[in-house]
């Protein structure tokens, strides 16, 4: 069982996820509406601080036959980054950490796929933050696929990736009396994804 979930088949588990449709080749566009770019950091060493970008626009093009021919972009305004709480919120946009007014776009775009399972992908592609540039890799997991009631063509993914923000420039920090630091260099950058097929 994953750490922080609950037991399978309690009250809070999800219903299974649909896999109804068994070729989702095709260009797609992200789901601003149905889709979450989170982030998680460690706070004063003892807690998890999360938020999430609500201000971004990507496209990615499937292709079942031949997945290395897959491939997705996503471009996120760094001033919508919303963790609950104004004056962080503030903080995090200000030059000690994502300096939104030189740099108003994170930008990810994919370089290779790789398909590792029947439903897990390897994407490897550039990252961008504050006009640094440092290759990753997500591993996404295809968590399902459907017509939608408006008779769109719908495919869902989840993909999570650990980073050290100092890589891209992110280095503010201050130390605690009692060791460590107030926020990790290692934060995790968590995609629950919903795209859509162009018309």
């Amino acid at each position: 069982m994953a750490k922080h979930r609950a037991p399978e088949g309690s009250p809070t588990d999800f219903d299974a996820a649909t896999v109804a449709l068994a070729d989702v080749s095709g260009d797609y566009t992200i789901d601003v509406a149905h889709t979450r770019i989170g982030i998680r950091a460690r706070h004063a060493m003892v807690t998890t601080v999360r938020g999430a970008f609500t201000d971004f626009a990507g496209e990615a093009h499937l292709d079942t036959q031949e997945p290395e021919a897959s491939s997705v972009s996503i471009r996120i305004r760094t001033a919508s980054i919303d963790t609950g709480q104004a004056d962080r919120d503030a903080h995090l946009r200000s030059p000690d950490f994502l300096d939104v007014e030189r740099f108003p776009e994170m930008v990810f775009a994919s370089t290779e796929v790789e398909q590792v399972d029947e439903d897990t992908y390897e994407v490897t592609g550039d990252l961008t933050i504050r006009d640094v540039t440092r290759p990753v890799t997500v591993e996404f997991t295809l968590t399902g696929s459907a017509k939608d009631p408006f008779g769109n063509t719908r495919v869902g993914f989840e993909g999570a990736l650990a980073i050290k923000r100092s890589e891209w420039g992110l280095v503010w920090n201050t130390p605690l009396d009692t060791g460590g630091v107030l926020v990790s260099d290692r934060i995790q950058v968590e995609f629950d994804v919903s795209v859509i097929r162009s018309a």
